[in-house]
């Protein structure tokens, strides 16, 4: 699916990421786990080419992909749910989701567009109740699920998630993940960045550990649950 060889990455001359490889296979959950500043967010906005690769190829489906600029990923199907949701405020619900589909629009037509939402809507009923409402009176969920669901507008091939769970209560989390983990099974790979080790890892079919933009450790996600050294660093255990 998609697969990345000795990335190196950053802001500016500031390198973050050095000398990264990982790959998400086919129908895959792979979550990246590590502390703040780790560079789990770098890793995501490299991949959708919001930031250069300095070094290093990434490769989508066995093609290299590294020099295409942002549209061109999304093209692909490498979509991203970014962390802390930026859903557009000003915008009602529905503007917003339509706007997962911009590159689609005019091919989609309005029956097309009907449907996606319709999509959407079956995973997160709650924004069928929402539609008109505009997305910044949302709750801190609901903006999630909207973040979400403006992701899968765009019919995407390989979902990348930064901090899906960030700031939400517990109940939410819990339908957030379900959701995931369904979309999964429907045969939605998933790339997902989470400081909640237990999240990751619970759901990963396998995990990479990035420290200080390194590798240090990959594996199984039930595997790497029981390694000392993330239950002490990762899991307060």
């Amino acid at each position: 699916m998609i697969r990345l060889e000795h990335v190196h990455s950053g802001y500016g001359q500031v390198n973050v990421l050095t000398d990264v490889s990982l790959e998400v296979r086919d129908d895959e959950i792979v979550s990246i786990i590590g502390a703040n500043g780790a560079g789990k967010s770098t890793l995501l906005k490299t991949i959708s080419a919001l930031l250069p690769c300095k070094d290093g190829r990434i490769f989508y489906d066995d093609k290299e992909i590294t020099p295409l600029p942002p549209h061109r990923v999304v093209e692909l199907g490498i979509i991203q749910v970014p962390e802390g949701r930026q859903v557009i405020g000003e915008l009602t619900v529905r503007e917003n989701l339509l706007l997962g589909c911009y590159l689609k629009h005019a091919k989609l037509g309005r029956a097309g567009r009907s449907r996606l939402i319709d999509d959407t809507c079956a995973l997160f009923p709650i924004l069928r109740d929402r539609m008109e409402q505009i997305a910044g009176t949302l709750s801190g969920g609901e903006q999630q699920m909207l973040a979400i669901g403006r992701a899968l507008m765009g019919e995407p091939k390989l979902l990348l998630t930064d901090e899906p769970s960030l700031g939400l209560a517990p109940l939410v989390v819990d339908a957030v993940c379900e959701v995931l983990v369904k979309l999964n099974r429907n045969g939605l790979p998933l790339l997902m960045v989470e400081q909640n080790a237990l999240i990751a890892l619970e759901m990963a079919h396998r995990a990479y550990v990035l420290e200080n933009g390194k590798i240090s450790m990959e594996g199984k996600g039930s595997d790497l649950l029981h390694e000392d050294k993330v239950r002490e660093s990762y899991l307060g255990v």
